[in-house]
């Protein structure tokens, strides 16, 4: 995807994680990229690193009619893929190394169109069949107006 087929977008974040009967939430507000092309939605930004701010991850989040890739490039790299009703191995990178994990994707909601939209995701993520965690995403993109605060 190229940078200029791209305009800028506002792009909200809201992560959800349940571990272990703890229930852990994250949310990002971020200006990123979004493109629509052949009935695909592309959402591109950066995610910065808490402890160390000049490192980031390239996150691009392809969504199709029913499957939803998240590719993140960086110090560590991972590749899920989110199809509803449908279980996948996917590597997911952390500082030990690359893990095999499984992904169950229990619900996908697109409301995306041309000038944006959300994507609600709820999935599971398992290690050798055992229950990981259970979680779920929302994001919103949002054409960003000229003039706007930034």
């Amino acid at each position: 995807m190229e940078e200029k087929d791209m305009n800028p977008y506002r792009i909200t974040i809201i992560g959800e994680q349940r571990v272990d009967g703890d229930d852990n939430r994250i949310e990002v507000l971020t200006d990123g990229k979004y493109l629509v092309k052949k009935d695909h939605f592309y959402i591109g930004y950066r995610e910065y690193d808490e402890e160390l701010p000049r490192r980031f991850y390239n996150n691009l989040i392809k969504v199709e009619k029913n499957m939803v890739t998240i590719s993140r490039k960086g110090p560590q790299r991972s590749r899920l893929m989110l199809e509803k009703g449908r279980r996948h191995q996917c590597i997911y990178g952390t500082p030990a190394g690359n893990l095999s994990i499984g992904v169950f994707t229990k619900t996908l909601k697109s409301t995306l169109g041309e000038k944006g939209g959300t994507l609600e995701v709820s999935y599971t993520l398992d290690f050798n069949t055992d229950l990981v965690s259970e979680n779920r995403f929302f994001i919103r993109v949002e054409e960003k107006t000229a003039g706007a605060a930034e």
